[in-house]
């Protein structure tokens, strides 16, 4: 799992060609992975980091589980304000697989099924599953065994090493999203990404090691390549000869760095034997960090062209991801996929990879296993309806970010503000940019997904920002 890495943040092309971005980024094991497995051209997730997580976690749509901005300190808020609307009183304590605190979601994670089932289950790096001092901050109460530098925090405060990861010299925190239990590491120079991936290795041989190992489970979610946009050194100077500002190299050798620990583990299942019965899953939990332009415009540091816009919005930018699965002797090599596919969708699919076949959960479980996409059966998009609800101002500015709901059936996109009641109309398969709204030209269809929309809203119980001026939520999709 990478944080906040865009579609087009690599070599590795997941449109039907190649882009002036794939040409910047060198990520030979992501290139690596695909040629061994199968491209996913189309996987979504929630526009913001911890809407994605819980949801992978627990197979609840975002909708659902009412984690729909991020979370951080107990019993606070994250939006920022708004002039006219109020944010609902979402789950902003995060996810919790025990009774009693407040706005939190109740669910049983797949980890924790996977350990019932005999797993041995470690996490490594970001969580940010639940807020801090609340049950689900911790990865262990999700069924994790080892937990390695997983936290309340949404990110990094620091990538450098030379800075104690955020604490000062006596081991106290001096910035909110100081990442603990790294302490050998401060002072010499090992970057972040690189020590999250040593102390993997180091548990994984650990796990190898022992009498009768059973089966494991490794979470590796990794800050890269979350802001602050620090420099790993091992690839910074590679990018400034190619041209690249200073921050343009500095998020390019986050990206690289993030690769080579992809590489890092390739190479370690490999050396010990594991690589033929073990399953590979490549994913981010939102879109890139590029909100501030469109495509077409200059960037701050990254892009995600041809798609629109960025993380926190409902365009394309904001939340289509790269995806690569490798299934050694099941998914055959050099594939693509072009079925769309949900960031719940992991929970399901991960137990059906594991041969869990039974498991009991209190929660309406959303997603969908993939598979059968894997195994190349069939495929479901034309079926499937995906919706996304973001009720929330994040704080950045950009196209479609901010109160807004959105669903997608087949080719067809709709977009829902809560704010002005607009609604966009796009066809995908032909405007992957999203540049021509056409609800104007197709009346009867924005009915149509508007309908479906609004239902599907409320069945899953979801939100609505509220009217300051009368304290009433704003209208469904289908009552505008």
């Amino acid at each position: 799992m990478v944080d906040d890495m865009g579609w087009q943040d690599t070599s590795v092309p997941f449109w039907t060609q190649r882009t002036p971005l794939n040409a910047v980024y060198e990520t030979p094991n992501m290139e690596r992975l695909t040629q061994q497995g199968m491209l996913f051209t189309q996987a979504y997730a929630s526009p913001i980091s911890s809407p994605s997580r819980c949801s992978l976690l627990t197979g609840a749509n975002a909708a659902r589980h009412r984690v729909t901005n991020w979370t951080f300190r107990k019993d606070q808020m994250t939006d920022e304000p708004d002039d006219l609307l109020t944010p609902p009183d979402w789950n902003y304590n995060g996810v919790c697989q025990t009774e009693g605190t407040p706005d939190t979601f109740v669910a049983r994670s797949f980890v924790d099924i996977l350990h019932e089932n005999g797993y041995h289950t470690i996490h490594c790096g970001k969580a940010h599953w639940g807020a801090q001092d609340t049950p689900g901050e911790s990865p262990t109460h999700f069924g994790f065994d080892v937990n390695i530098a997983g936290h309340a925090a949404g990110g990094p405060a620091t990538y450098l090493s030379e800075r104690n990861f955020g604490y000062d010299a006596d081991g106290k925190p001096v910035a909110q999203f100081a990442i603990p239990g790294l302490k050998k590491y401060w002072g010499t120079g090992t970057f972040l990404t690189e020590a999250l991936t040593i102390e993997a290795l180091e548990a994984l041989h650990k796990w190898k090691t022992g009498k009768e190992p059973p089966p494991f489970f490794l979470n590796m979610s990794h800050y890269a390549v979350h802001i602050p946009i620090d420099r790993d050194m091992r690839f910074f100077e590679k990018y400034r000869k190619k041209g690249l500002s200073e921050k343009e190299a500095a998020y390019a050798s986050l990206i690289e760095g993030m690769d080579k620990s992809l590489g890092d583990i390739l190479d370690w299942l490999d050396s010990n034997g594991q690589a033929e019965n073990t399953v590979v899953l490549f994913m981010s939990d939102n879109g890139g960090y590029a909100t501030g332009a469109t495509w077409r415009d200059e960037p701050l540091y990254t892009q995600n062209a041809p798609l629109r816009s960025g993380k926190g919005s409902l365009l394309e930018g904001g939340i289509r991801e790269p995806m690569i699965v490798r299934w050694p002797g099941i998914v055959k090599e050099n594939t693509r996929c072009d079925s769309y596919v949900l960031i719940e969708d992991f929970f399901p699919s991960i137990l059906d990879l594991a041969g869990v076949r039974h498991y009991r959960v209190p929660q309406t479980v959303d997603g969908r296993s993939f598979v059968p996409l894997l195994k190349r059966r069939f495929s479901f998009s034309r079926r499937r309806v995906m919706i996304w609800n973001y009720p929330h101002v994040w704080g950045n500015r950009g196209p479609g970010i901010d109160l807004n709901c959105a669903i997608r059936k087949g080719d067809w996109k709709l977009i829902y503000d809560y704010k002005t009641g607009r609604k966009e109309l796009y066809n995908i398969r032909k405007d992957i940019s999203e540049e021509n709204d056409v609800a104007a030209e197709h009346p009867k269809r924005v009915r149509r997904l508007s309908r479906r929309l609004g239902k599907g809203l409320r069945t899953m119980n979801a939100q609505r920002p509220i009217f300051q001026a009368s304290g009433q939520p704003c209208p469904w999709p289908d009552d505008k």
